[in-house]
């Protein structure tokens, strides 16, 4: 646990910078927003995950964080083609997810795409149980959410349906949205 409470204290000190120069004009923490602060806090994010590599090693981590990824990309309500080669290129160069062989990832991502393409509600439903499961597990909850921030933001500006879906898995894992900028 000592691992992630300095985890937690480094990003509520990255958060506490980023408002100070929110204050000073422009926009801050909002949903797609662009600029320095949301790179920074995907990269802060990605650092994290990293660091917890040895620790996310569960298939309930695994399988949470593909649902998690497939929900995003899906979060307008579709996803072409190019996008989900683009997200699946993004999951097995993601550092952390590297502890599961590519194949595993691709299948679960995939399904949960199928199921939101195909009947998206339902696909929501299921992907939303998949991660709820791991909310008894602070650690795996969270990371969970981060990697779904960091393939949300890896464009540096989240959309309005990634912002909400985000938000509704923050819900799902009793996390507060204001932890990671939400």
């Amino acid at each position: 646990m000592a691992v992630w409470d300095r985890l937690k204290d480094q990003a509520k000190t990255l958060q506490q910078s980023q408002g100070s120069r929110a204050s000073t004009g422009g926009r801050s923490g909002g949903h797609g927003s662009t600029g320095g602060s949301r790179a920074q806090l995907v990269s802060t994010l990605k650092s994290q995950l990293a660091s917890l590599k040895t620790e996310l090693k569960s298939g309930a981590y695994r399988d949470a964080s593909m649902a998690m990824c497939a929900l995003v990309a899906a979060a307008d309500g579709h996803v072409d083609p190019a996008e989900r080669q683009h997200v699946e290129s993004m999951i097995l160069g993601n550092e952390v997810l590297q502890n599961f062989p590519p194949e595993q990832l691709r299948q679960r991502f995939n399904k949960h795409v199928d199921q939101l393409s195909l009947n998206f509600q339902q696909g929501k439903a299921d992907a939303m149980q998949e991660i709820a499961k791991t909310a008894k597990k602070p650690t795996e909850a969270r990371a969970v959410l981060q990697t779904g921030i960091v393939i949300a933001g890896a464009d540096g500006n989240f959309s309005q349906p990634e912002h909400m879906i985000l938000r509704e898995v923050c819900t799902a894992l009793g996390l507060s949205p204001a932890e990671f900028q939400l």
